[in-house]
């Protein structure tokens, strides 16, 4: 997604296939579909349900892509193919390697041999919310694992806490922004997850509008949030921080539907969509 901006931002006739019927898979299809209107609005071409087969030289620019979808020319391919750990060295080493592929590490970041630590893409992240452990190869992660490394090799100990799973990106006008985990990963975590999406505005009315969607995730058994997706034209990200804080410190719905936010009608309304989801979410359980 961020790659099919700045190509059409460049001035490059840009087109995405994508394996899926919707771009960006971790968000709900109605949120998807709001990024798939911007990808068009801003002359981004989308090709759904394709799976390329070869890239061969082209007849009228270098490369063709032989897909299911017929034969597409270009000067430039690129594939999002995802990212594997690169464990090799720790293999080598005798290294334990944990369920994800990644290098297994206790939350000191050290290894299973004495004074080696592993930080960073390479290595596992225990997942605050599904309790597990995750590969989840972000800069903010590494970052932050590096420091921790830092601390217990020089002799200041320190525990890294885990994470959330927040993410987010810019697509063109649209922010897109999630946390937590989905009704999949709810139930491979032996959770009972139930969810609402709701639709709103960003600012207050009286403001002007600026179309979001939010949707929560949460567990029917206790009412604790398990996760969070919002798609809009602003205040997308901030609504998925807030709701990562709460992730972070288990919060009920029954907290989140009141929780003390920041009001001004620029920035939304009295009652915030945040509000609205998990009062709704809250009926719904």
């Amino acid at each position: 997604m961020e790659m099919s901006e700045s190509l059409q931002r460049a001035g490059i006739q840009t087109a995405v296939f994508h394996r899926g019927s919707l771009p960006a898979n971790r968000w709900d299809p109605e949120l998807s579909q709001m990024m798939l209107e911007e990808l068009k609005a801003n002359g981004v071409e989308f090709v759904p349900n394709a799976e390329t087969a070869a890239i061969e030289e082209g007849k009228d620019f270098p490369l063709c892509a032989v897909t299911n979808q017929g034969k597409w020319e270009a000067d430039l391919i690129l594939f999002a193919v995802g990212v594997r750990p690169n464990v090799e060295l720790a293999r080598a080493m005798g290294l334990a390697i944990g369920p994800t592929g990644a290098i297994a590490v206790n939350p000191r970041q050290q290894t299973a041999k004495d004074n080696v630590y592993a930080a960073g893409d390479c290595c596992e992240t225990f997942h605050r919310v599904s309790r597990r452990q995750v590969n989840i190869p972000l800069g903010d992660i590494a970052n932050k694992q590096g420091r921790v490394a830092g601390r217990n090799i020089g002799g200041r100990p320190l525990d890294f806490p885990g994470i959330v799973g927040a993410q987010s990106f810019r697509l063109f006008n649209l922010e897109a922004a999630a946390t937590g985990i989905d009704e999949k990963e709810a139930i491979a975590g032996n959770f009972s997850p139930v969810s609402t999406l709701v639709w709103g505005n960003a600012l207050a009315g009286s403001m002007g509008q600026q179309r979001i969607g939010l949707k929560l995730i949460a567990d029917k058994s206790s009412g604790k949030l398990l996760g969070a997706q919002a798609v809009g034209f602003s205040g997308a990200v901030s609504r998925i921080n807030a709701l990562s804080v709460a992730l972070w410190s288990e919060m009920n719905i029954d907290e989140i539907g009141y929780l003390d936010l920041a009001y001004s009608p620029p920035y939304g309304g009295a009652w915030d969509i945040i509000h609205n989801a998990a009062q709704a979410l809250r009926r719904a359980i």
